[in-house]
C-alpha cells in the first residue's frame, strides 16, 4: 500500500478490525519510510458496475460519488456517518447482486427508499435533485407522500 504522505510502497499493518457491520475491514498502517500512520479500508467488490445514465451514456460506478450525494442530502441533519456508510454499502450490495449494468434511475430509487426510512428531510432533499423539482408544489407533493414522522413512544 503506497503511503499517502511520502509515496513509499512499504507499510506495516498495525491494527485490523471489522467495520460497517462486517462489510469492510479497517486497517491502521504505518509507513516504513516516513513513519506516518494512515487508515485503509478493504471491501468486497462482487463486480465492476457500469451505470447507464438517462442520456444513454455509460460510466463506471463510483462509491464515493454515491456517498457524496447522500452526504449532501443529509447535511446538517442528525445522521451519523456510520448510518450513511451503511446505506451506501447496502445500495452498492443490492446493485452488485443484480448484474454488471445498472440504470441511474434504479440507483436513485434505492437511495430514496433508504433515506425515507432514515430521515424525511434528507429524503426530500435527495428527491428534489433526483426528480428535478422545478416548482414549490413538487416539494409539497413529496412532503405529503412522506407524511409526518411518528411521535416518540407512539405506535403506528
Amino acid at each position: 500500500m503506497r503511503c499517502p504522505f511520502c509515496g513509499d510502497l512499504d507499510s506495516q499493518v498495525k491494527d485490523s478490525r471489522s467495520s460497517e457491520d462486517g462489510a469492510a475491514i479497517r486497517r491502521r498502517r504505518q509507513c516504513e519510510g516516513c513513519g506516518a500512520r494512515f487508515t485503509t479500508f478493504e471491501r468486497i467488490q462482487l463486480r465492476d458496475l457500469v451505470v447507464i445514465k438517462k442520456d444513454g451514456s455509460r460510466e463506471a460506478f463510483e462509491r464515493a460519488k454515491l456517498a457524496r450525494a447522500i452526504g449532501h442530502a443529509s447535511a446538517k441533519r442528525d445522521i451519523s456517518p456510520e448510518k450513511i456508510e451503511r446505506l451506501v454499502s447496502s445500495v452498492q450490495r443490492q446493485l452488485e447482486t443484480r448484474g454488471d449494468e445498472v440504470r441511474a434511475e434504479e440507483i436513485g430509487e434505492k437511495v430514496m427508499a433508504g433515506l425515507k426510512t432514515l430521515d424525511h428531510v434528507a429524503y426530500i432533499r435527495f428527491a428534489s435533485i433526483y426528480r428535478d423539482f422545478s416548482e414549490a408544489s413538487d416539494f409539497a407533493e413529496i412532503a405529503e407522500e412522506v407524511g409526518e414522522p411518528p411521535e416518540p413512544g407512539k405506535l403506528l
